[in-house]
């Protein structure tokens, strides 16, 4: 019998070699006949909804390379910023594939689960447990078809496993008829899940975590109502707090923090660490590292100054010492110019070819310099967010948490979504400056520490909540979906990434030697947040490293290659 059930789009070829790699039950005869009768087996399917792999794969990693937040040495990281994406798999389009691929198999997951659960009811199993693990399916349900929506449009809408034969006939269901249906799971979910648990279970689905995911979803579907309501109710649970140090948050030492609503573990026991890859990628050359996953020029130039102004307006900035006057979150988010990063001082400049080595106490060649490195940062930036020295002290073994969505984005969800209805209160103002002010360390109520926001008209909060979301969000993978949701990618992905002038004979000669590291002028800073570097470009003193072409077909992804070739009533999305 469990042959026949399909994960629909895994595609044929998939289907006949991997039937039995779809991980969704303990793989037995019992798990079909028999599985999901006792409280025992109802918790070990459910568990299979907390695969880490299946929330974080695409966030923190492409999603954030596919934005102007971005660079990697002189090229896109991300086709998407090349605008060749397309449905055919493989090593340069893998992400549409998976993105569809592995969500359908969490909801399918789920539909094994809600269908089958009630063996355990009739083999008397508590309702209070019937109903937490059914929330989390619902739950599941919901938050994976909030996904395959946003990236895809209209999708198929499965609420039940079903044949072979029928999955290879089923096309897709219209996206407006979809999102009444995962909110549905989600209010579902949101009855069903206590607000917290004890013990060994703190981190599994609670209420607040279906309420703030399904705000997120309202706020991408341009629900405002319903994501104002939906954050709102998340937010009057009182189960949430700001971690007090922004920083602090996302280091590795930082376990099951008060902001944290939707949280995965990491563990090293059980090697379910943080990509590897991405570990190599953004350590330092110093401490073993690549130093090649860096963030944009575009996202240092974002970051307010203390007055609360851009860099553009500020009498407070300085091209020559960018980091200096900046919104705190500027350093919390890139490595600070002079200072201990992972046991090593930091200094990219072409004249500082030794650092100080902070284990031995010594100075020694310093690898963080394109004078003496040709492959480190080609933009002389590096990520500091939750990284620090206890990536080298665990030999690159990461197992800081993933958080999916934290309190921060509650508040602004909310404030955003008020802004949208134009109704725009002192609430409003409070969620937006609780934020803010915990970048600064302070109390919101402290305006006289931090740039409070005063604003009422409805334009200027627009901008403001926007680059809130940009400077807290950096590096946590909601940029993309911000810039499509806003209709910015068009505009945002259609610009160049630059970095340093290179060999550093050339640097020193155009840019060091006359005084003008590290920008030589400052950058314009549009409505939209978005810096104008063309003024150095033309003047010879910066270098493009790469072009990002955004195609207009990319706000939606295309379906897999192998849907349309199996399924004829599989159409594709426009362009593709």
């Amino acid at each position: 019998m469990k042959h026949k059930f399909i994960i629909l789009a895994l595609g044929l070829g998939f289907l006949a070699s991997s039937c039995n790699d779809l991980d969704l039950v303990p793989l037995s005869e019992a798990s079909t006949e028999n599985w999901y009768s006792s409280e025992e087996e109802l918790l070990m399917a459910a568990n299979e909804f907390y695969k880490i792999g299946y929330w974080n794969k695409m966030n923190q990693g492409l999603l954030e390379q596919a934005t102007d937040n971005f660079t990697y040495r002189n090229v896109n990281r991300c086709n998407l910023l090349d605008g060749t994406v397309n449905g055919d798999g493989g090593t340069e389009n893998w992400y549409p594939v998976e993105q569809w691929q592995s969500n359908y198999k969490c909801i399918t997951m789920a539909n094994t689960f809600l269908e089958k659960s009630e063996r355990a009811e009739k083999a008397g199993v508590s309702e209070k447990i019937l109903n937490q693990y059914r929330g989390e399916a619902y739950f599941t349900r919901a938050c994976k078809y909030a996904v395959l929506v946003s990236f895809f449009g209209d999708v198929v809408w499965l609420d039940k496993n079903i044949y072979i034969e029928e999955a290879f006939q089923k096309g897709r269901t219209p996206k407006k008829e979809i999102i009444p249906l995962i909110y549905q799971d989600f209010d579902k979910a949101i009855s069903m899940l206590p607000v917290s648990y004890t013990g060994n279970s703190t981190q599994r689905f609670t209420k607040g975590a279906a309420l703030a995911m399904k705000a997120r979803f309202a706020l991408y579907m341009g629900d405002w109502e319903l994501a104002a309501e939906s954050a709102k109710a998340c937010m009057n649970l009182q189960a949430y707090q700001l971690h007090p140090d922004f920083s602090d948050l996302f280091l590795m030492n930082t376990k099951n923090s008060i902001e944290s609503i939707l949280v995965f573990p990491r563990s090293v026991q059980y090697n379910i660490l943080y990509d590897a890859t991405a570990t190599k990628n953004e350590l330092p050359r110093n401490a073993g590292g690549y130093g090649s996953y860096a963030p944009s020029w575009d996202l240092l130039a974002s970051f307010l100054c203390t007055d609360g102004l851009p860099i553009d307006e500020s009498p407070l900035f300085d091209p020559h010492n960018p980091f200096k006057n900046r919104d705190p979150r500027c350093t919390a988010t890139i490595v600070e110019f002079g200072t201990r990063h992972c046991s090593f001082d930091f200094d990219p400049h072409p004249d500082a070819l030794k650092v100080m080595n902070y284990e031995t106490g010594k100075m020694v060649t310093n690898q963080d310099t394109r004078a003496n490195a040709q492959y480190t940062s080609f933009n002389a930036l590096l990520w500091k967010k939750g990284i620090d020295d206890s990536w080298v002290d665990n030999k690159q073994k990461v197992e800081s948490d993933y958080i999916e969505i934290r309190y921060a984005e509650v508040l602004l969800t909310y404030a955003e979504a008020m802004i949208e209805l134009n109704k725009i209160d002192e609430s409003v103002l409070e969620a937006i400056n609780s934020v803010r002010a915990r970048a600064y360390g302070v109390k919101s109520s402290e305006t006289d520490k931090y740039p409070a926001v005063t604003a009422r008209d409805q334009k200027s909060l627009r901008q403001t909540v926007r680059l809130e979301r940009r400077v807290e969000f950096a590096k946590e993978g909601l940029r993309y979906m911000d810039l499509i949701r806003w209709k910015l990618a068009t505009k945002a992905l259609n610009t160049k990434n630059y970095g340093i002038l290179y060999p550093a004979d050339i640097l020193r000669d155009k840019v060091t030697s006359k005084g003008l590291w590290f920008w030589p002028t400052t950058p314009q800073i549009d409505e939209d947040g978005i810096a104008d570097f063309s003024a150095m470009e033309k003047e010879g003193l910066i270098q493009v490293l790469s072009q990002r072409k955004w195609d207009e077909r990319q706000y939606l992804w295309p379906i897999p290659t192998s849907e349309i070739i199996i399924n004829e009533n599989m159409k594709q999305n426009p362009g593709y």
